[in-house]
């Protein structure tokens, strides 16, 4: 949360020529509602179910630039379907997560204690991140314009 996933997304896939899609988005879309509006009516556990719909359809589907919500990482099968692919964590510090998204955002996740909460998420799935990632860039004093070129870099094979 807080990271700059969409936009730099966005700007990763158009220096690449290709599309972007985010699961979150599409996850709205298809149910009529917000992010937000489904924790609060359905609970974390139909989110997630969703979440997990929406990113086997988007991995089967999508060629381009994929930008997922920050706990679809706690599935393993979500997991299983990014090994292998060039997957960036785009890492971020809590303090500058706190200035990014604020403290009064709508996210569902973050209601109470944010700085705390974000932390104790942060710890569960920093492991995880890793473990499907190629490389981790850090988004901290950066711009999105930053951001994306050391994604390329970091994804550019090396050459001899």
């Amino acid at each position: 949360m807080g990271v700059g996933k969409s936009t730099v997304g966005a700007l990763l896939a158009e220096r690449l020529g290709v599309g972007y899609r985010d699961t979150d988005a599409d996850i709205e879309r298809a149910a009529g509602r917000t992010i937000s509006e489904i924790f609060i009516d359905e609970g974390e556990e139909r989110f997630r179910e969703l979440e997990r719909r929406a990113v086997r359809a988007a991995v089967a589907e999508h060629e381009g630039v994929l930008a997922l919500g920050g706990g679809a990482i706690l599935d393993a099968g979500t997991r299983r379907l990014l090994a292998g692919q060039p997957v960036v964590f785009l890492d971020v510090g809590v303090n500058e997560a706190v200035k990014r998204v604020g403290l009064n955002a709508p996210r569902p996740l973050l209601a109470v204690n944010p700085r705390q909460r974000w932390r104790e998420l942060m710890e569960e799935r920093r492991p995880l991140y890793t473990e499907v990632a190629r490389a981790v860039v850090t988004t901290d004093d950066r711009t999105p314009e930053d951001v994306a070129e050391a994604i390329l870099d970091a994804l550019e094979p090396h050459k001899s």
